[in-house]
């Protein structure tokens, strides 16, 4: 019987167990966007994961939405990223990098020169971000032309190739949780006509071109990408999330990627929002490669996650910010160190770096 603390080949990344730190957003890069000191602490204290998915980072300064988050777009950012991965592969774990677009998720403060966001619409959503005057109202977006996609599509590129000269061992394409990728997805967000909007098809098409570019970029084997079908974090769902995604997943399945990371349910909520299912095996059998499942997962429902066969890894969101050694909690049945969640967005060490390991 397989199980969580067993190892595993993912793609061209082998992995020590099957525990994976999910990417979480923490507020806190210096100056340039750039991860300092603490996150280099943050993530060598976690290297004990199978695998870390590093927070999400923008792949360009007008992919940016929130304050503070550590870029991979400038040499700056890619040398201070270096001093991360060295110190997670030092303790003999492995990182890959989430490469982001928030799209219309963002504040004219946030973006080069005030400028507007992007998306596949020009509707605003409704939703809040946050920025230096805490979490407000985000801006009304303009759509992205069709004529602006393939440079879109290079920075993606750009992003991957960068990661890998960070020293990340891969990246993940976040194509979830209604960011820029998904609110081309959904046909509740993306109201254009042309060749990325209307049918199922076209609203797939730039997660599909993206994925192709970073994969002939830096390997299919070292890609993964990250899917919500069921989250309502700031739009609703797609009139047919199982059509929809059941197509997304037929067309990733020949790529060969190393993994695709599953959102089950709505994100940090519930796993059938509005009675909404989809059927989650179906889209396993169609990828056939590493499968990776996630959504407040706890030892309980993790350990025969992977023991029945439902799952080749298990991500840990928030259990891995309190519980730097979370996979010896988990193997050991110990008890939890409680979450401040006061702590979670912006700051310094506090809840962040000081959270307390178990007795040798």
């Amino acid at each position: 019987m397989t199980t969580l603390f067993d190892p595993i080949q993912m793609g061209d990344i082998a992995l020590a167990n099957r525990i994976v730190m999910a990417p979480l957003t923490r507020n806190r890069a210096i100056e340039g966007n750039k991860p300092g000191p603490l996150t280099v602490e943050y993530y060598r204290q976690r290297a004990s994961a199978g695998l870390i998915i590093a927070e999400a980072s923008p792949i360009s300064p007008t992919a940016q939405g929130y304050l503070d988050t550590p870029g991979i777009w400038s040499a700056e950012q890619v040398a201070a990223w270096q001093a991360v991965t060295a110190a997670v592969h030092g303790e003999g774990g492995k990182i890959v990098l989430q490469l982001w677009h928030v799209g219309r998720i963002s504040h004219t403060s946030l973006l080069p020169a005030g400028e507007t966001p992007v998306s596949s619409t020009d509707k605003a959503a409704e939703a809040a971000t946050f920025t230096r005057d805490g979490f407000i109202p985000v801006s009304r977006p303009r759509a992205l032309r069709d004529d602006e996609i393939p440079t879109l599509i290079e920075d993606y590129r750009k992003a991957a190739r960068n990661a890998i000269a960070a020293g990340f061992d891969g990246v993940e394409i976040h194509a979830a949780n209604t960011y820029l990728i998904e609110q081309f997805l959904r046909d509740s967000i993306n109201d254009r006509s042309g060749p990325y909007g209307g049918s199922i098809a076209n609203r797939a098409r730039l997660l599909l071109e993206i994925t192709r570019a970073i994969a002939d970029e830096i390997g299919a084997g070292r890609t993964g990408i990250r899917l919500s079908p069921l989250t309502t974090f700031t739009a609703p769902l797609d009139s047919n999330p199982q059509a929809l995604y059941g197509y997304v997943v037929d067309q990733l399945a020949p790529l060969g990627l190393a993994y695709l990371h599953m959102i089950e349910g709505d994100t940090g909520r519930t796993r059938t929002p509005d009675g909404t299912t989809v059927d989650y095996a179906a889209l396993r059998r169609a990828f056939g490669g590493p499968w990776m499942i996630n959504n407040c997962y706890s030892r309980d429902l993790g350990l025969p996650a992977v023991a029945d066969a439902q799952a080749d890894l298990v991500a840990f969101g928030r259990s891995f910010i309190s519980n730097p050694d979370l996979v010896r909690r988990l193997r050991d049945g110990a008890p939890l160190n409680e979450l401040r969640a006061d702590k979670l967005y912006g700051g310094g060490a506090e809840g962040y770096t000081d959270y307390p390991a178990l007795a040798v």
